[in-house]
């Protein structure tokens, strides 16, 4: 139903807010992994409960309709099952980490879970994907600090434009589908060529984000270094999509973007490390 192995969009966004939180803070391997546990359930409580929220839509998008539930592989109270036992993981995952974690992981779960019907009825489901998904370096923080830094902060801002800028070019391959099914997105409001330009924006705060972790905190030359290939590999993302050619959206997509995760993860690893 789902890929874990998506999971690398920000998984290692949240392995690197622990790696900052190292140089302040005693990290334990029972700690490492219960926040794993935690990264893990709580995305796949999110895609198993928009994959019951949006059975009906992708049962008319031709590129979704492929899907477990819409082709009957897959039953609505199995789906739920998967989501409800996803839930319970994360829940039970924060549990481990401290009471606080354990209250907060209800209103987290519900924004999780919320984003699923953004599109319904607002334009910004895009920053809210990213908002949801941008509080993995907060929660990592409220983990092991009990608190949130102003660098996981920092972190929490990349990420979250980062993934918002990455779903709104995803979400170009189906402005014709959610026009015509009244969805709410960037692409479908303002038209491909502006919706790249919004993305360019959100990538550039992105970056702006990685860049000031360099004057935030003792990172050495490495950093920048690795810095430079994320530039760089952000400026491919949006070279491969163009307003006139949106065949290689999946190549940026799953292929540049994994690839940005796992380096802002080394970047932040060796920038602290070697520093």
């Amino acid at each position: 139903m789902i890929k874990i192995s998506h999971t690398v969009f920000a998984l290692p966004f949240g392995l690197a807010a622990l790696v900052i939180l190292s140089t302040d803070h005693i990290i334990t391997l029972e700690m490492v992994l219960w926040i794993i546990v935690a990264i893990v359930g709580a995305r796949s409580a999110a895609m198993g409960f928009n994959r019951i929220v949006d059975a009906g839509i992708d049962s008319r998008n031709p590129r979704t309709s492929g899907r477990h539930i819409p082709q009957g592989t897959l039953s609505v109270k199995q789906a739920g099952s998967f989501t409800l036992l996803s839930a319970i993981v994360f829940v039970g995952a924060a549990a481990m980490l401290s009471p606080l974690c354990f209250v907060l992981s209800f209103p987290v779960l519900a924004i999780l879970l919320g984003y699923s019907y953004t599109k319904r009825f607002t334009s910004a489901s895009h920053l809210v994907l990213g908002i949801s998904i941008g509080l993995m370096p907060l929660g990592a923080s409220v983990a092991v600090a009990g608190t949130i830094t102003e660098a996981t902060a920092v972190l929490s801002l990349a990420l979250t434009t980062y993934i918002a800028g990455f779903d709104i070019l995803y979400a170009c391959q189906d402005i014709d589908f959610d026009r015509k099914e009244g969805l709410r997105s960037i692409p479908s409001r303002l038209g491909v060529p502006a919706a790249l330009a919004v993305s360019s924006i959100l990538h550039v705060i992105s970056f702006s984000s990685l860049a000031a972790l360099y004057w935030m905190l003792p990172m050495g030359l490495a950093y920048l270094a690795c810095l430079l290939l994320i530039g760089a590999l952000f400026i491919v993302e949006h070279l491969l999509v163009r307003p006139s050619d949106l065949t290689r959206i999946n190549v940026a997509f799953f292929n540049v973007n994994s690839i940005i995760s796992v380096m802002v993860f080394v970047a932040i690893a060796l920038g602290v490390f070697l520093s």
